[in-house]
């Protein structure tokens, strides 16, 4: 069935899947690279956090992407080159990674660049998706297409992960190599059949972003900061994004260096986190289709109670190192951390959606790219700032356990600034109610 924004179900899923492979390649450099470095190759913790941080950095020129599809009327050609990029991208950040065991200078060099053509690659393919989703669905489906979109790219982390820690093991640079080049390889060829032929090609679309095109990127991203709503949900969207980027880099070093995990077990940790997000994310939508009404359909307060739950569930990580309860109760805490997390992001996601073509008209990828590249630096921020606690802290003579517990109780504590500012920043069009967004993404599976 078409929806009247042009874009049917069946093209919203394979929108789904693109942004699944997506996920499938990120995931490995975020989790499996960031412990190969820490722990097999003995690296500060702050390299891995520098590299994941540049290649955030580079994402801050998400506006000018989706400004770019704007004006082109076409978003096809960003996703698919994008895809290329990124895996590109990924597999010279395995390779940098194999080569730094024996030349730190070589290996890192090229692992830079790598990190750099892997946030291009996520940011103008994650970009142009989420721009398509909003110029082309129907304004009641944006929420839940943009939901259903989402929990597809975390589907894409929740398989990869465990795949190729199973390939992983047993560890070494050249099975690094093959794993995650066979990964980048099949991401980029699932991305570019699903998304070949969903744009329609009648150029009513490109023209109506011409007639309202502003005389340079700079007008247009004005245009956009002055809408209030665009400023605050900015600026939830970064202190939000912050904490969750400061946890993303200590997972799977602080399993291996305090509950000795292998590197094929750290890895599948990240599935079942990115399995507890997907869980997560159809628990919202399967509660506010069955109860719904203006508590329990409310985005905003599913946003607030993510961020909250997540503070918790980072505080109990952290009391799990502390007072030695084992391998199987930090893993019930990292998966209730992404179960937190997925209620968070589902909610966030659908008032972003909300958002995105108020205002000024056909600038859907201009408003993506601006909350995008919010993200983006927050995370990066995060992430650095969190690996450079923890190695502060060793040098200070902290044990490994003690520095990753104090970090983990900071990003608990950013968390619930940011459930503060969820009360009073997320977007009041964004109260709409969620069983009206999540029941034609439930249905569309049926």
């Amino acid at each position: 069935m078409k929806a009247v924004g042009g874009l049917g179900w069946s093209g919203i899923v394979r929108l789904g899947l693109a942004q699944s492979a997506l996920g499938a390649i990120v995931v490995l450099m975020t989790s499996t690279i960031n412990r190969v470095m820490v722990v097999e190759l003995a690296l500060p913790a702050l390299v891995p956090g520098l590299l994941v941080a540049s290649h955030y950095a580079v994402q801050i020129f998400r506006p000018a992407w989706g400004y770019g599809s704007d004006v082109g009327g076409r978003r096809t050609p960003w996703i698919v080159g994008g895809m290329a990029t990124l895996a590109i991208g990924a597999l010279g950040a395995a390779v940098g990674t194999a080569l730094a065991a024996d030349s730190r200078v070589l290996g890192l060099s090229v692992a830079a660049v790598a990190f750099l053509l892997v946030g291009m690659g996520a940011g103008s393919a994650g970009t142009s998706v989420l721009a398509l989703l909003a110029s082309r669905v129907a304004p009641e489906r944006r929420a839940a297409a943009a939901s259903l979109v989402w929990m597809m790219m975390i589907l894409g982390f929740a398989v990869s992960a465990p795949l190729a820690g199973h390939f992983l093991d047993p560890f070494s640079n050249a099975r690094l190599i093959e794993v995650t080049g066979s990964v980048a390889a099949i991401a980029f060829v699932l991305a570019t059949l699903a998304v070949l032929g969903v744009e329609d090609r009648v150029p009513a679309a490109a023209a109506a972003a011409r007639s309202h095109r502003p005389s340079s990127f700079l007008v247009a991203l004005g245009e956009i900061w002055r809408e209030r709503s665009v400023r605050r949900f900015t600026i939830f969207i970064f202190v939000s994004m912050l904490a969750y980027g400061a946890q993303e880099l200590l997972i799977e070093p602080f399993a291996g260096l305090v509950f000795g995990m292998t590197p094929g077990s750290t890895t599948k940790l990240a599935g079942l986190q990115h399995g507890g997000v997907l869980i997560g994310m159809l628990g919202v939508a399967t509660v506010a289709t069955a109860i719904g009404g203006p508590i329990l359909g409310s985005l905003r307060l599913w946003t607030t109670a993510g961020c909250a739950a997540s503070a918790v569930s980072l505080a109990a990580i952290a009391a799990n190192g502390l007072l030695g309860l084992g391998p199987d109760a930090f893993r019930a805490s990292v998966f209730a951390l992404g179960l937190s997390n997925g209620v968070y992001a589902v909610a966030a996601i659908g008032s972003m959606m909300g958002l995105a073509s108020a205002g000024a008209a056909a600038r859907e990828g201009t408003r993506m790219g601006l909350w995008g590249a919010a993200q983006a630096i927050a995370y990066g921020a995060g992430g650095v700032a969190a690996t450079v606690l923890v190695d502060v802290g060793r040098s200070l003579g902290a044990t490994p356990l003690a520095a990753y517990a104090l970090v983990f109780g900071l990003e608990a504590a950013l968390f619930l600034f940011a459930t503060a500012l969820a009360r009073s920043s997320a977007p009041g069009a964004a109260r709409e109610s969620a069983t009206a967004s999540a029941q034609p993404a439930l249905s569309a599976q049926a």
